[in-house]
């Protein structure tokens, strides 16, 4: 599941050792330079590029993992 990779790299930028799927990545203390970090962790470890407008419009691991579900599936 598509969510639990992204929890584990909003961990690990986020340097928190748990994150709910609908904690708000504002409120956790993210911010620009901690998103282009998870930006190229999902282009590394899920071979996925997300655009920094999408990390914006979807700040929970729900909703980002939904916008990268949504990709692969144009792309199967």
């Amino acid at each position: 599941m598509i969510s639990e990779s992204v929890r584990a790299i909003w961990c690990r930028e986020l340097q928190r050792d748990e994150i709910s799927i609908d904690d708000d990545f504002f409120a956790l203390g993210g911010q620009s330079v901690i998103m282009v970090k998870i930006q190229g962790a999902f282009l590394t470890d899920l071979g996925v590029e997300v655009p920094m407008d999408q990390m914006f419009l979807n700040p929970t691991v729900k909703s980002i993992s939904s916008y990268i579900e949504s990709l692969r599936a144009m792309t199967a």
